[in-house]
């Protein structure tokens, strides 16, 4: 039988593993189906119906579509998880919706755009990219320097918005090597029962 939930994606995008990181944090089980992005599959017809924006991802959960990646996190977290992810004290909402905006802003026009230069061939000047991206990454770095997650002592979505962008920097010409506080973050949402990882792409400094 197949899996309830769809999620319409690009395996190299951060926006997409986020969704994948997600479901598999709350031991859901999914069916993927890969939009050629570079052959415009996303802006035909059919694909213009599931989302008007033409962006993925899309998450299709038995008819209920939904897009914009960090507005499924709250749903699934909503729908299928415990309270974990998103607690409902307002004082941890507030601080997820925070790094919701981090996300979305600052990391999506640094370190995001440095990585499409890259991976897809973005027609951008990374200079400026990978130096917004070390002022942002500075100030996560000094913020975790007094505790292990973004929201607090545990994981919450705002680990799972940022991480994705955060760990494939390296694939922007973004390093990590100044940042103790933030790679020790990126190691604990590795260890987190269910992580799964975005495939690597051997550009940038991983070359």
């Amino acid at each position: 039988m197949s899996n309830p939930i769809k999620v319409y994606r690009h395996a190299l995008s951060g926006h997409c593993h986020r969704i994948e990181l997600m479901l598999s944090l709350l031991g859901l089980p999914a069916t993927f189906i890969d939009v050629d992005l570079a052959a415009g599959e996303h802006k035909t017809p059919g694909f213009l119906k599931l989302n008007a924006l033409g962006q993925v991802p899309v998450l299709d959960d038995q008819g209920t579509l939904l897009a914009d990646s960090n507005a499924i996190l709250v749903y699934l977290e909503r729908r299928y998880g415990n309270g974990r992810w998103l607690p409902h004290d307002p004082l941890t909402q507030a601080q997820v919706q925070r790094w919701f905006s981090v996300a979305a802003g600052p990391l999506a026009n640094s370190a995001m755009k440095a990585r499409l230069v890259t991976v897809f061939g973005a027609p951008f000047d990374p200079e400026p990219l990978i130096a917004a991206a070390h002022r942002l990454f500075q100030f996560i770095d000094a913020h975790l320097a007094s505790q292990p997650f973004l929201a607090g002592d545990q994981a919450t979505l705002a680990e799972v918005s940022l991480y994705s962008y955060i760990a494939h920097a390296p694939e922007g010409n973004v390093s990590l090597e100044p940042y103790a506080h933030l790679r020790a973050w990126l190691r604990r949402i590795e260890a987190l029962e269910g992580f799964v990882p975005m495939g690597v792409t051997q550009v940038g400094l991983m070359r």
